[in-house]
């Protein structure tokens, strides 16, 4: 299992991952899940992978395959609207998940399902981010849900319903996408570090701010410890019961 998430805000887009991937508890690896296509000035893309890892991997090669062929109908860079892009990617998932898909069975191990977020701009339109699922049908984002999660994907969610919304900062909804990591790595070992991060800014049509945080990263430790610090301060702070002795506030 892994950890996806995108935000789509006013200022641009957030494209946050793990790079773990598992095959059980004794056996840990990490594989990065963040992949970008950027033609600088027209356009950009950014797909995110979760599920069945080999399944993920044929897609994205294909994807690769096909930009090289010049004489191809569909690619990456051959459509007008991120919509048609999300479209393509989906029937490249299907075509790669039914290729695997009788193996996998009589292997009796899994199935060979993976999901996609995409996300980018072209030049001339809006960025846009999109859930692709394994069936390669999409759906994108609204102003109501201005985000897109794939994998283990229900300890983060609090946090984003809570903050997120078309007008944050880039920035905070920066802060946000780790924050969101970081409470499902703290819940579930399936998901880990190191944690990728990209940044893009609308309109710029160019390759994103990336960063990528381990446990001993300083950025990491310290929002830990400021959110840890920060939960704990807020709940000290709730209300009491009647029957508790109410305690002295004091100003920090």
């Amino acid at each position: 299992m892994t950890y996806c998430l995108a935000i789509s805000v006013n200022k641009g887009l957030i494209f946050a991952s793990d790079s773990r991937t598992n095959a059980g508890v004794d056996y840990v690896t990490t594989y990065s899940k963040m992949h970008s296509f950027v033609w600088p000035g027209e356009r950009i893309c950014i797909l995110l992978t979760a599920g069945n890892l080999a399944t993920s991997q044929a897609v994205m090669n294909q994807i690769k395959v096909e930009l090289d062929n010049k004489d191809i109908a569909m690619n990456l860079r051959k459509s007008n609207y991120l919509h048609e892009v999300a479209r393509y990617v989906g029937q490249l998932l299907q075509a790669e998940q039914r290729e695997h898909a009788d193996a996998m069975k009589k292997s009796g191990n899994g199935n060979a399902e993976a999901s996609i977020i995409l996300g980018g701009q072209i030049e001339g339109m809006p960025p846009e981010i999109y859930l692709i699922y394994p069936q390669g049908n999409y759906i994108s984002a609204s102003l109501e849900t201005p985000y897109l999660q794939i994998g283990e994907n229900k300890y983060g969610k609090p946090i984003l319903d809570r903050i997120i919304t078309p007008t944050t900062s880039l920035e905070d909804a920066a802060r946000c996408a780790l924050v969101s990591l970081e409470s499902t790595v703290r819940s579930n070992i399936s998901v880990g570090p190191p944690l990728e991060l990209a940044i893009y800014t609308v309109n710029s049509l160019s390759e994103p701010t990336r960063l990528k945080l381990t446990l001993n990263s300083p950025m990491y430790k310290s929002l830990q410890k400021r959110w840890n610090e920060g939960l704990q301060r807020v709940f000290n702070r709730l209300p009491r019961f009647d029957w508790e002795q109410k305690p002295t506030m004091t100003d920090d």
